[in-house]
């Protein structure tokens, strides 16, 4: 399983970006997805995920009403749009998948067994 994130960059306060991450050597389609981000020297933070079928989301607080995670298991991709962006989203964003699809751990870094790579997302005021 690999998983290929994109779509980070600079912006400025307010503005937005997309990311996407892409599977490939593995169907996605019964798979719980996450994304989660990262500063240097601190742990790993929950930001959306969404069960396989779409109809389970989970949002950190921090970002809801201004992100949207959403997928496309034909495409075997994921998406987090990301509207109204502030200085304190900047960070290392990360997306992952729960390979067996299970949901109880959904809004943890240990409820997934695989990560992309990582993509930078800055912020600036």
């Amino acid at each position: 399983v690999q998983l290929q994130a994109s779509g980070g960059g600079l912006v400025q306060t307010g503005g937005s970006l997309r990311l996407s991450c892409v599977a490939s050597g593995f169907s996605i389609s019964r798979s719980t997805m996450g994304w989660f981000r990262q500063l240097p020297g601190k742990e790993r933070e929950f930001v959306a995920a969404v069960s396989w079928s779409s109809k389970t989301l989970y949002y950190a607080d921090s970002v809801k009403g201004r992100f949207t995670i959403s997928r496309n298991n034909a495409d075997n991709t994921l998406t987090l749009q990301m509207n109204s962006l502030e200085p304190d989203d900047t960070a290392v964003y990360y997306c992952a998948i729960n390979s067996r699809g299970l949901t109880s751990a959904m809004r943890y870094s240990r409820g997934y067994d695989y990560w992309g790579q990582g993509t930078q997302v800055t912020v600036s005021s």
